[in-house]
């Protein structure tokens, strides 16, 4: 039998697999399943919680003691480490900073697609649902900014904010005179470490650290880029300076292109190896050299 990418033949092999999917066509569609349930998942985990609860069959605590200490196990790792720098604003950080200062703004996020993506929606805490727009795995690069006009022209008193990378945002860029055009103050965050971030991580843990195409040597000035536009362009380097930046950021009644100069190297973690299965994602602690020189086999490598 061919392998299947991303090592699904070891997706659990051995236990039952429910899936819950509004959309018929996308069961068993990679990984079969032995309990299919179409409908929206809202309604069918209510049905599941008031089933169980009638049921007369209760949980055997000493039969899920062993699963209960694998999970205190699971959750006393902080998965999402990562190391703080005076000198250099760290992209977590300067995530963590956007969430601290607009907590209670009625504050919509949308995102292009790279590293930045995968740091908003862990670092990021949303408050509310339905204030999260991202292509997820689309890989739709140039979504954010269209997404954050369109959300600012149905919710014209909220703030709008597209996290974004200095690659991604690029793509549609020509956007930022619609948004001047018609007063819609969209926020721009980028955080900008000068590289094809994600593809720039997969070869230099994977590959060798051989980079190709991945370092953007022709880099604009966005702040002359949004000055241009008749938008107001800010730009942040150093930590200590990072919080009066967002704030003039937020308080601004303009378009935004806000420069924010993070860590250039920093990695985004977790992240599954090409042919690995799920429970194989190298985690911030385990990408070691040896670790991630084993990391990928010549399976995996016939994927990338």
């Amino acid at each position: 039998m061919t392998a299947l990418p991303g090592g699904l033949m070891r997706f659990r092999p051995t236990p039952k697999k429910f899936i819950i999917d509004i959309d018929p066509s996308s069961i068993n569609k990679i990984v079969h399943v032995d309990v299919p349930i179409i409908g929206d998942v809202a309604h069918v985990l209510e049905d599941m919680v008031r089933l169980w609860r009638a049921h007369s069959k209760k949980p055997d605590d000493r039969a899920l003691k062993h699963w209960w200490s694998q999970i205190d196990q699971w959750r006393a790792r902080n998965s999402l480490s990562y190391k703080q720098n005076n000198d250099v604003i760290m992209p977590q950080y300067a995530i963590e900073r956007l969430n601290e200062l607009t907590r209670g703004r009625n504050t919509y996020i949308t995102t292009e697609v790279g590293q930045h993506q995968m740091w908003a929606a862990q670092f990021f805490d949303f408050e509310e649902p339905n204030h999260w727009m991202t292509s997820g795995g689309l890989g739709t690069m140039g979504y954010g900014l269209p997404a954050a006009l369109g959300v600012q022209i149905a919710h014209p008193d909220a703030l709008v904010i597209d996290i974004a990378g200095d690659a991604s945002i690029q793509m549609c860029i020509q956007e930022m005179s619609t948004a001047v055009q018609h007063n819609a103050p969209i926020k721009i965050f980028i955080i900008n470490n000068e590289y094809m971030g994600m593809v720039r991580q997969w070869q230099q843990l994977l590959h060798g650290n051989r980079l190709s195409h991945t370092y953007v040597e022709a880099m604009p000035d966005f702040v002359k880029l949004a000055e241009a536009y008749g938008a107001l362009g800010i730009r942040c380097s150093k930590p200590g300076d990072l919080d009066d930046a967002i704030l003039e950021m937020i308080n601004s009644d303009k378009p935004v292109i806000f420069d924010c100069r993070v860590a250039q190297l920093a990695n985004c973690f977790p992240m599954i190896p090409s042919g690995k299965a799920h429970n194989e994602m190298l985690l911030p602690d385990e990408a070691t050299d040896e670790a991630v020189g084993s990391a990928i086999d010549e399976e995996g490598k016939a994927l990338v």
